[in-house]
């Protein structure tokens, strides 16, 4: 399915920015039968950095949406979101506005009740910008970071070696990386000889070891609702480097 299509962009708002109650309304089962976290992942993703106190500068790759980006305002000075769909960039940007964002969530897939996006309390929206780019082409002047994140977002490049190459200019001396990845790859976005040839984590621990070092590796759940009989309930595997 295209990154641009107005499908993802709803599926893509609800993950984000749903509460609980609008994420589960009608699907049978309550949050306490599923993993803890799975409706924040957005959220959780960043908490893994445990940067409690202000930081300069953070980047988002692939920031979809806009949800990690505008939690990083809790504690980034500037923040910089860059996702490949200039239809995710646009909607971010109108969230980060304050603009009211109206999108679809769907019961069955050709009917759906109309939702509004809140913005999430305690971000500053105005320390965020969002603009589209490619995690392999990245723009020469974006500088570096005390903070990047990159979500679900490795095993969708087609070349992630381009990208891995590219994070030592990006971080900060001290900085933090936070890589999440649930490791599905497939030839549809991956060819296979771009891709690892064994574990992901070894994969990375061969490309970052020599400027970062590895802190901590957490399986993070996350749940995706297509509509109401249709849920995608995963996991990303998050490693947090220094460097």
């Amino acid at each position: 399915m295209s990154y641009e299509s107005d499908i993802l962009r709803n599926w893509y708002l609800l993950f984000h920015y749903g509460s609980p109650e609008e994420i589960l309304e009608g699907v049978g089962f309550e949050a306490a039968g599923l993993p803890n976290g799975c409706l924040e992942f957005p959220v959780a993703t960043v908490e893994l950095a445990g940067l409690e106190g202000p930081i300069g500068r953070a980047l988002d790759i692939g920031c979809a949406v806009g949800r990690s980006s505008l939690e990083m305002t809790k504690v980034a000075d500037e923040v910089i979101g860059i996702d490949f769909s200039q239809s995710f960039v646009d909607v971010a940007d109108e969230v980060s506005r304050g603009e009211v964002v109206s999108y679809h969530r769907y019961r069955e897939m050709h009917l759906s009740d109309s939702l509004q996006v809140r913005l999430p309390d305690g971000v500053q929206p105005e320390r965020a910008s969002f603009e589209q780019g490619d995690a392999m082409n990245l723009r020469d002047d974006l500088g570096q970071f005390d903070l990047v994140h990159a979500a679900n977002l490795l095993c969708r490049l087609t070349e992630p070696q381009i990208f891995l190459d590219r994070l030592p200019s990006l971080v900060s001396d001290g900085g933090t990386l936070v890589m999440a990845t649930p490791a599905t790859w497939m030839e549809d976005y991956t060819p296979a000889k771009n891709r690892p040839q064994g574990l992901t984590l070894d994969y990375l621990k061969g490309h970052l070891s020599g400027t970062f070092e590895l802190k901590q590796v957490v399986e993070v759940p996350f749940l995706i609702r297509e509509h109401q009989r249709k849920l995608q309930l995963s996991t990303s595997q998050a490693s947090i480097w220094t460097k």
